[in-house]
């Protein structure tokens, strides 16, 4: 069995973008089951040298709709100064990231496999392949935000477990 870079990438973040906004719809549902303002999970982090929610939801939907973006540009760089976000335009975030990637066709990010591509920063140039940047550097910081996003959530109280992280796997069907 061959593995596509459109699998690897679209379908991997596809599967994660989901379990994200069901996490974020259970931890509305779990503050307004409990009268919690739900925009105090905005800033809410897991300690005091990391990032809040509001980052780490951001950092989902960059280092997926626009590391997709990025191989189609042949460059990807942080994202510029985010606007004040709520907890609704949290989960607005993601579904604009999931509705942008369910548009994006295999064969469009199958073409782009051995493509060089560069991440820069600081006036810095990193050279990848396509193949390399998605693997050694947009999954693993998509999966660590996500995770993260994840556990803060939980730290707070929100019901979510590991199948809610998991979200809908690709099963031989």
């Amino acid at each position: 069995m061959s593995v596509s870079l459109y699998d690897l990438s679209v379908a991997s973040y596809l599967q994660t973008l989901t379990a994200i906004s069901g996490c974020l719809e259970k931890g509305l549902a779990h503050c307004t089951a409990q009268g919690i303002d739900p925009e105090t999970l905005v800033q809410a982090r897991l300690a005091p040298d990391m990032l809040p929610l509001k980052f780490q939801v951001e950092s989902v939907a960059h280092h997926s709709r626009g590391a997709i973006e990025g191989l189609r540009r042949g460059l990807f760089t942080p994202p510029g100064e985010a606007p004040p976000r709520g907890y609704a335009d949290l989960q607005q975030l993601i579904a604009e990231a999931k509705a942008a990637l369910e548009q994006v066709g295999a064969a469009e990010v199958n073409a782009l496999a051995g493509r060089d591509m560069a991440f820069e920063i600081r006036g810095r140039q990193i050279p990848f392949t396509a193949e390399t940047f998605i693997l050694s550097f947009s999954l693993p910081n998509f999966y660590f935000h996500a995770a993260t996003a994840y556990d803060i959530l939980r730290h707070h109280g929100v019901p979510v477990g590991k199948r809610d992280f998991l979200g809908p796997m690709r099963t031989r069907g």
